[in-house]
C-alpha cells in the first residue's frame, strides 16, 4: 500500500492523501482529507469542541447550584429545610408553646419565627427552643402576643 500526502492545489490549508490501493476504495486517484486548518486533524478538532462543551455544561451546572446573597444553593436549601423541621418539632413538643399559630422559616441558618402566641413567656420560650437546634445561626423572633 503506497500512501502519498500532498497539498491540494486549490486549498493550500487542506492536506490530502492518495489512497488508490485501500481495500475500501479501489478507484485510483480518490482523495481523503487528512488534515484541516493549521495541520489539525478533524478528530482533534472534534475532541476540542467536545471538551469545550463539557466544560460549559459543568460550569453551568455548578453555577446553578451556587448560592448568592439573596438565593440559597441546593445544599443550603436542604439544610434549612431540616432546621425548619427540627425547630417546628421542638416547639410542638414543648407544652407551653404547643400552638399551631407559629410559623417557622429558615434562610441560610437564620430562623424567623412569626405568628401569634398567648403570652410573652411563650414567645421567649419559642425563641429559646429555636436557638437550641443544631445549625441555627440566629433567631428573629417576630411573634406577637394576642
Amino acid at each position: 500500500m503506497t500512501i502519498t500526502a500532498a497539498r491540494v492545489q486549490d486549498k493550500p490549508e487542506i492536506w490530502a492523501q492518495n489512497d488508490a490501493e485501500t481495500p475500501m476504495n479501489k478507484e485510483a486517484g480518490s482523495i481523503t482529507v487528512l488534515h484541516t486548518w493549521k495541520g489539525e486533524t478533524i478528530m482533534t478538532t472534534l475532541h476540542r469542541i467536545m471538551k469545550l462543551l463539557a466544560c460549559l455544561v459543568l460550569v453551568t451546572a455548578f453555577s446553578g447550584c451556587a448560592s448568592t446573597r439573596t438565593q440559597e444553593g441546593t445544599g443550603e436549601y436542604v439544610d434549612d429545610t431540616a432546621i425548619t423541621t427540627k425547630v417546628k418539632a421542638a416547639i410542638l413538643t414543648e407544652p407551653s408553646t404547643k400552638v399551631l399559630q407559629i410559623n417557622v422559616e429558615t434562610f441560610k441558618g437564620v430562623v424567623q419565627l412569626s405568628g401569634f402566641v398567648d403570652s410573652a413567656q411563650s414567645a421567649a420560650k419559642a425563641g429559646e427552643l429555636a436557638r437550641r437546634v443544631h445549625g441555627v445561626v440566629s433567631v428573629k423572633n417576630n411573634l406577637v402576643v394576642k
